[in-house]
């Protein structure tokens, strides 16, 4: 869990591709603390990432995992699947986040902490 990163600040382009590169390539595994507006970046396992967040005092009703692929065009950047979002007792039986206010929320944080809409990963 050494190579996760929490995050609540702008992080940078080089940053984020670096994060890419030493995970999946074009991709990096993401968990949201919509109530924190933190983002735990990076791991093999959603799971690995959510550890990390409850070990730091997140709740786990809060923490909502992602894919996000910085090269994509911005409407296909994020993907709301992880088999941490599986949560029949919030409402959400899929590994897919099924509340549109959680979906947006977890959009704005992504945006404002790892890359816009406007921004492209180069």
């Amino acid at each position: 869990m050494k190579d996760i990163r929490i995050l609540a600040k702008k992080i940078s382009k080089l940053h984020l591709k670096e994060q890419c590169e030493r995970w999946f390539g074009d991709m990096v595994k993401l968990v949201i603390d919509v109530e924190k507006e933190i983002i735990a970046i990076g791991g093999e396992l959603h799971a690995d990432a959510e550890a990390l967040l409850l070990e730091q005092g997140s709740n786990q009703t809060d923490l909502w995992g992602a894919n996000f692929y910085p090269w994509h065009s911005p409407n296909k950047r994020i993907h709301y699947t992880a088999l941490i979002n599986i949560r029949p007792h919030q409402n959400n039986p899929s590994m897919e986040i099924l509340d549109e206010a959680i979906q947006k929320k977890v959009t704005e944080l992504i945006e404002e902490i790892l890359l816009s809409p406007d921004e492209k990963l180069v």
